[in-house]
């Protein structure tokens, strides 16, 4: 397992949050560690998912990823 961080544009709310940890807990491979507004820690299986699909299930729950480590 490895461990990202995610800041993440376009986020003001709880609901913001919400949103994006219900995309992240979707896809297999993915830990969701915490979320807040603006960033993110989860843990992924490179085997099953890349840091990509992980950017895409946020961009599909309205908001943008800037970086990630």
């Amino acid at each position: 397992m490895k461990t990202l961080d995610l800041k993440i544009e376009g986020m003001s709310c709880g609901h913001c949050v919400m949103a994006v940890k219900k995309e992240l807990s979707k896809l297999t491979g993915v830990t969701v560690e915490s979320v807040e507004v603006g960033k993110a820690r989860v843990q992924i299986d490179d085997a099953a998912v890349s840091p990509e699909r992980l950017k895409k299930a946020i961009e599909e729950a309205g908001y943008r990823v800037v970086a990630y480590s």
